[in-house]
């Protein structure tokens, strides 16, 4: 069984939706800018990671997979930092107070994030050889986004929680069950509401769905552990600057 490839004139079929969704952001008088500029980004940066992904898979060099999974780390630690705030609690955070916070969700990441890639690419797949692009960049996709969205509700959560007097370890504990709802949530729903990406992807290329099944326990297994994982790391190393309230420039 072959994939079929969509056209482009029919792939436009699925905007129309969209428009509609736009159109009723501005007709409430919402900003629907962002939306906009979300959408023309979201086209801009599949179509160029598709002719990206080409060449990184036809080359196989270790060196230019380590240096895809070494962007990916820095993007998602930058990003996961989106959802706090200074200390008024009103504005972004400074460049200041995000700086000395970007360390601390790279290391998250790179621990909680690459420890689950290596385990699942090395002993699970047993990819040969390891850095086997195919495999490792979309794992490496799925493992540091989920790790990124638990560090942001974690960190938006904790700094919360400790702005309203909570002790440390009271507000951790809630920030914790907040960055695992997502995940929690995915492993009720899986197989009854919904199939994710990379099982629905398999079954429509001709896997069986048994084997399907297999990949995605994985999946499922690596996402809840890398993001309980990260969370805590982040939480842990964060607890000084969070606790103190970080200062805005």
């Amino acid at each position: 069984m072959t994939i079929e490839i969509i056209p482009f004139e029919r792939l436009l079929i699925a905007f129309i939706p969209t428009f509609f969704v736009i159109a009723l952001m501005r007709y409430w008088g919402l900003a629907y800018g962002k939306a906009c500029y979300s959408i023309i980004r979201m086209l801009l940066q599949l179509l160029l990671i598709g002719y990206a992904l080409i060449m990184i898979f036809e080359s196989e060099s270790s060196l230019l997979t380590l240096a895809v999974l070494s962007v990916m780390m820095l993007a998602s630690s930058w990003i996961s930092l989106n959802t706090l705030s200074d200390s008024t609690g009103n504005n972004a955070l400074s460049t200041k107070g995000r700086f000395q916070l970007f360390s601390k969700a790279l290391i998250a990441v790179f621990i909680g994030g690459g420890l689950m890639l290596a385990l699942v690419t090395q002993l699970v797949l047993q990819l040969d050889p390891w850095y086997l692009p195919r495999y490792m960049i979309p794992l490496a996709g799925m493992i540091f986004a989920t790790s990124m969205t638990s560090i942001s509700l974690a960190g938006e959560r904790l700094q919360a929680e400790l702005r309203s007097g909570h002790v440390y370890e009271t507000a951790r504990n809630t920030a914790f069950n907040t960055a695992m709802i997502p995940n929690i949530n995915a492993m009720f729903a899986v197989g009854l509401v919904s199939l994710p990406g990379m099982m629905t992807g398999q079954i429509l290329s001709g896997v069986s769905p048994f084997i399907a099944a297999r990949y995605q326990i994985m999946v499922m297994c690596m996402l809840f552990a890398a993001a309980g994982i990260s969370s805590v790391i982040f939480m842990t190393l964060s607890r000084s600057l969070l606790d103190k309230k970080l200062e805005s420039e």
